[in-house]
């Protein structure tokens, strides 16, 4: 880690601080023992994972080390406006190795002068927790290590660290001035809800038996559940060979997913067609990710965080249920949470949908992993509190969890810090109005390049 010395008075604040690293090229080290997490070694925040050396942006100045068994990465550029933006990472799987990364957004941050720093976390997983405290320590970690306050700062996060950015800004509701949000995880365990939804619908369309084990789940689980799976898989069909079952099954998955929207059978289509995530490579994804594989506590929570016992399973949006509705809602298997998510940094943090500051977020619609229906939750949540000017989503016409341009990405963020410099609310999406989400031109407002993937592009 670098550490080239130089004293600098900080009014009230600090006697001294370290100058920022010298332009020399570093040398990667290998992972140190974390001090703090038994087990767990944090990689050289010098260095990106595929070795490549983190370097200064040409005039900006970059601090890194790793503190609290958590590395970090701080970045100034050389005319400051004296703002910054903490970046909280997304999931990054069960691996005890940590590591920290640069948000997508570097280069536009600091050519519009702001600084950023991001946190590896002490811990993998789903420890949303952990990202809070890790990211809100940022703040005091960047005066220490520049000599300077700043004067406001920006929370944002992807993915996950959606969900790590939504509970910051209440966690610690003055030492933020907006956030943004992007694919992110916005209403906490109704995410696991999700998943359930999708596997146990597809269950009841196939008429497989499948169980949702308590925890501390048994190994031997894994391969009972891969082999319920392979054989529901020839029922329902991949991508461009689904089945009408298949299909059938799509039309639960797209309700409980955010509703009825343009583009979503190229994304069933591309999603049923992804190899799950580890350990479970060789199913579809959406089965890899069901609940009971970990007995429904993310990994983190004390009991089942997820429940469906008073879910309504629709396959369009019709309220009136059909036969087949009926059945699949007679069929399903119905599971009870011991668990909820929780009131402060344990387990799954609750997000309670009560910003202080304006929340600019963004989600594509054909993402199937953290889908859509999140920011529908957080919508809702935030209208309940009375919070719902607070709060402007857009939907971005693409298929891929995250798959945003830097356009896109660029646009969001000056139209945030323009809501915060001038009280001026930005333009959104109606993500609560089902005839506005189901129209043919949603997502196109805020789309700057159509992907051929998603289907019919967008007048221009």
């Amino acid at each position: 880690m670098r550490s080239v010395a130089s004293l600098l008075l900080v009014l009230g604040i600090l006697a001294a601080a370290p100058a920022p690293a010298s332009a020399d090229p570093p040398v990667c080290g290998p992972p140190v023992a974390s001090t703090t997490q038994p087990g767990y070694t944090v990689a050289d925040p010098d260095c990106d994972v595929n070795g490549t050396p983190f370097g200064a942006v040409a005039g900006s100045s970059v601090w890194t080390g790793i503190e609290d068994g958590a590395a970090y990465r701080i970045e100034r550029p050389a005319a400051w406006n004296g703002e910054l933006v903490l970046y909280a990472h997304g999931y990054r799987g069960l691996g005890t190795t940590v590591f920290v990364d640069n948000p997508a957004l570097r280069a536009h941050y600091l050519a519009r002068g702001f600084a950023w720093a991001a946190s590896s976390y002490q811990t993998n997983g789903y420890d949303v927790g952990q990202g809070v405290r890790d990211s809100y320590a940022l703040i005091r970690r960047f005066t220490e290590r520049t000599g300077q306050r700043a004067r406001a700062v920006y929370m944002t996060g992807a993915s996950m660290g959606g969900h790590v950015t939504a509970v910051a800004i209440e966690e610690h509701p003055q030492a933020f001035v907006a956030a943004m949000p992007v694919c992110g995880v916005l209403g906490d365990a109704e995410l696991f809800d999700y998943f359930l939804d999708a596997n146990v619908t597809a269950a009841a369309l196939t008429g497989t038996a499948i169980t949702f084990p308590e925890a501390p789940v048994d190994p031997s689980f894994l391969e009972v559940y891969r082999q319920q799976v392979a054989r529901q898989v020839p029922l329902l069909g991949q991508g461009a060979g689904l089945t009408p079952l298949g299909h059938r099954w799509g039309d639960f998955v797209e309700q409980r997913s955010g509703g009825t929207r343009p583009g979503f059978d190229n994304a069933f289509a591309y999603w049923s067609a992804l190899p799950g995530i580890a350990p479970l490579t060789s199913v579809p994804f959406l089965f890899g990710v069901y609940p009971g594989l970990s007995g429904g506590t993310a990994g983190v929570a004390e009991g089942n965080v997820t429940s469906n016992r008073s879910t309504l399973y629709q396959g369009d949006d019709n309220p009136w249920l059909s036969r087949d509705e009926l059945r699949v809602n007679r069929d399903v298997l119905r599971v009870d949470r011991t668990d909820r998510p929780s009131r402060d940094l344990s387990g799954v943090p609750r997000v309670d949908g009560r910003p202080r500051v304006p929340v600019l977020s963004m989600h594509t619609i054909g993402d199937l992993f953290v889908p859509l229906s999140m920011e529908q939750e957080y919508a809702r949540r935030a209208a309940l509190q009375g919070r719902g000017k607070l709060f402007v989503s857009r939907a971005v016409r693409a298929l891929g969890h995250c798959e945003f341009t830097g356009p896109e990405l660029a646009q969001g963020f000056d139209d945030l810090v323009t809501w915060v410099r001038t009280g001026h609310r930005p333009a959104g999406d109606a993500i609560l109005d089902r005839r506005a989400v189901a129209g043919a031109g949603f997502g196109c407002r805020f789309t700057l390049t159509d992907r051929p993937s998603f289907g019919a592009a967008c007048p221009r």
